[in-house]
């Protein structure tokens, strides 16, 4: 079992940045990657970017591509997803999902991801 919490999410203004961190602790893989998604009201989840064990490799949405950044801090068991020039439609419960393997194959299919976090609201206001 492997227990994933966000943090980092809140309001913020149209233009304006967060930073999220997500922690992983019990029976990590010891090899791993991690990504980000998301969820507005009334849709479904969607992927928002992913990054390999070794931070390498990344991958993101168009959506979010530039102005969101994923990495990992494996020493602490963290993964971050930096959020720039915020958009009201970024407005979601972002959620953090760990895969067994280190590999980003089908990277945005949640079926992929083994473990999820209980998610962490942020609201964009325009």
């Amino acid at each position: 079992q492997v227990w994933l919490v966000e943090s980092g999410g809140g309001l913020v203004q149209a233009g304006g940045s967060l930073r999220l961190s997500c922690a992983a602790s019990g029976r990590t893989s010891s090899r791993y990657a991690m990504g980000w998604f998301r969820q507005a009201p009334g849709k479904e989840r969607e992927f928002v970017a992913a990054i390999s064990w070794s931070g390498v490799t990344t991958a993101y949405a168009g959506s979010v591509q530039g102005r969101f950044t994923i990495s990992r801090d494996n020493a602490k068991n963290t993964v971050y997803l930096q959020m720039n020039s915020l958009k009201p439609e970024d407005t979601a419960v972002y959620y953090c999902a760990h895969r067994l393997r280190d590999t980003l194959l089908d990277v945005a299919s949640t079926s992929n991801y083994a473990f999820w976090g209980q998610g962490t609201p942020v609201t964009v206001s325009s």
